[in-house]
């Protein structure tokens, strides 16, 4: 028997505990387009499916609505991978472990794929059931939104007629999206030089940092360990050369960890810089990040990096923006610009700096572009721009919107909340591909995405599915 057998509405958890058998982290989608493309045969939809694996499936309109503009309905088939640190499964290969746990559904010691597995499974069971009265449906099922939107960036439209479109890719139920930041990940590249130096070669690590996503978390103060790391590096004043520096992993996430391998010549006086300035740091961010810690260590010695590499290094550490940069004047508390030092690494012969710009001003998007890449040229640098997508504009005219409100506050008994977030969606891309469209994100409460504690909440995925069939039959 499956696990989600006995819960309702039947369809949407039939569908969401298939693809959930079916591994599909980020980068790994070929299995779950071809299943897509699998169950659009079966049932005789017209389907399309690219070299990047995005799939179009699409449903002629019910009796009574051929001449309904179509409706556009989306969310992406990838999901990102995580798990507790003693599982030992291959999500690579192996699906989920799905379980229940009274209102909540999880995946035991993994990521659950909620985000955005239930926007797939909700369009899935719209599309397999003929007695619902809909438009047109044109069902987009795009891939690796969750490192960088690659699938949506880079599908062909041309197949679709609707210009209005219902995003299922948000988080709490009755919180609306109609607008987001554009962005992308600019990485600027510091050549490096290294020769012997005679010290003692250490560790140094700032460590126990919160992290965050580096969108909608950009605005709660929390410490990027990267950008304390350079810090703690400017600060000190004896004689060192740097053999290596990381930290962070994604762009999209506020580092908690940074790693700098030293060789300095006086490592007394080194560690007692460090030591006052921990003190000044964990004051700083006695509230949004109190448990800031920065650890000194010995470890191997290898060939560090010449004066001038190491005294370039931490110049574009110290010298580099980070985090908000401005704040709407049309939305009380919306970041508009910002950015995020993410991913730091060395290799033998570069320092690689990877940093998550964001702004709903295409305009000052490109200015921090630009910042950057005057910083980095001037020492010596080069600078190249990854996965650029525009922000979605807010607009003043949706009749989508006015109809999701009415349908909402009827069902509810209190009106949704419309918001604007500092963060990429993939509405923007649409938008900026099909003129005039008009699109809301929306979708059930999930909770702890992105990590191995994720829940997706069972009452608020039928409630949502009951307001979806509500909306599709209004737009006739």
């Amino acid at each position: 028997m499956a696990i989600l057998d006995d819960l309702r509405p039947k369809n949407v958890f039939h569908f969401f505990e298939e693809i959930s058998a079916i591994p599909h982290g980020s980068g790994n989608t070929k299995q779950i387009s071809n299943w897509l493309m699998d169950f659009a045969r079966h049932r005789n939809l017209e389907a399309y499916q690219d070299d990047l694996n995005n799939v179009i499936i699409i449903a002629k309109a019910s009796d009574g609505y051929e001449n309904a503009e179509p409706i556009i309905l989306q969310g992406h088939m990838d999901m990102v991978c995580e798990k507790a640190p003693d599982c030992k499964k291959d999500m690579k290969r192996e699906g989920l472990d799905l379980a229940v746990d009274g209102d909540t559904i999880y995946a035991k010691d993994t990521t659950l794929g909620s985000d955005d597995g239930i926007a797939v499974a909700i369009m899935l069971a719209i599309l397999d059931d003929k007695t619902i009265l809909r438009p047109r449906l044109e069902a987009i099922f795009t891939v690796d939104e969750e490192i960088g939107m690659l699938g949506a960036s880079g599908l062909d439209v041309s197949v679709l007629k609707g210009r209005r479109m219902l995003n299922l890719d948000s988080e709490i139920e009755g919180v609306f999206t109609v607008s987001s930041a554009g962005g992308n990940v600019t990485q600027c590249t510091l050549p490096i030089k290294r020769e012997s130096f005679a010290g003692k070669a250490l560790n140094i690590t700032v460590s126990r940092l919160r992290g965050g996503h580096a969108g909608i978390e950009i605005n709660k103060g929390l410490a990027n360990a990267n950008i304390l790391l350079g810090r703690v590096l400017y600060a000190v004043k004896t004689n060192l050369r740097l053999i290596s520096i990381s930290g962070g992993l994604k762009d999209n996430a506020i580092p908690r960890e940074a790693t700098a391998k030293i060789v300095t010549d006086d490592a007394e006086t080194f560690s007692k810089i460090c030591a006052d300035l921990e003190r000044q740091i964990k004051n700083e961010y006695r509230i949004t990040d109190p448990d800031i810690f920065i650890s000194i260590n010995e470890c191997e010695m290898s060939e560090p990096m010449d004066e001038e590499s190491t005294r370039k290094i931490i110049s574009f550490l110290t010298c580099l923006p980070n985090g908000i940069q401005t704040m709407s004047a049309d939305i009380p508390g919306l970041v508009q610009t910002s950015l995020n030092l993410g991913i730091l690494k060395t290799t033998n012969d570069n320092v690689i700096a990877s940093s998550g710009v964001r702004s709903s001003l295409d305009s000052e998007k490109q200015m921090l572009v630009n910042r950057l890449t005057c910083l980095t040229e001037m020492l010596g640098g080069s600078v190249k721009i990854f996965g650029d997508y525009s922000g979605w504009e807010y607009q003043k005219n949706s009749p989508l919107r006015d109809l999701l409100k009415e349908v909402f506050t009827e069902q509810y008994g209190y009106a949704p909340k419309f918001e604007s977030i500092h963060a990429g969606v993939e509405c923007g891309i649409f938008a900026s591909k099909l003129p005039g469209l008009d699109c809301v994100s929306i979708g059930p409460t999930l909770t702890e995405i992105h990590t191995y504690r994720e829940k997706l909440h069972i009452a608020s995925v039928q409630r949502l599915w009951k307001m979806i069939l509500e909306v599709l039959k209004r737009l006739k």
